[in-house]
């Protein structure tokens, strides 16, 4: 979910996480979990309070004023862009560290057969 704000309706909140805000928290089908103060006096929803409560990765564009919401994670959220070193073949078999690409962007693509 992409935002401009951290203050959500709660009806479109909803629609893009399919986690409704009820009396007894934030419930996503039977599952149901207590979030205090979720709802404020304005009715929206406090994503930043939610996000943390839920296991939610929330990140900040603060340049561009936005954020990103992620889907809920279990407690396996990714908290940081670090990369740990990785060496693996390149196409001809030599070795090739990810570490040869320090300042430039790099898209990982993982496939497996099973």
């Amino acid at each position: 979910m992409l935002l401009t704000t951290l203050d959500v309706r709660a009806d479109e909140f909803e629609a893009a996480t399919g986690w409704a805000a009820k009396p007894e928290g934030m419930c996503k089908g039977d599952a149901c979990v207590p979030v205090p103060g979720a709802v404020n006096a304005k009715g929206t929803i406090d994503v930043s309070s939610v996000a943390e409560r839920l296991g939610m990765a929330l990140v900040a564009d603060e340049a561009a004023g936005a954020w990103a919401l992620g889907p809920e994670s279990g407690g396996q959220a990714l908290t940081t862009a670090v990369v740990p070193e990785i060496e693996l073949p390149d196409v001809d078999g030599n070795p090739f560290k990810l570490s040869a690409m320090h300042g430039r962007k790099v898209l990982l693509v993982a496939w497996a057969s099973w």
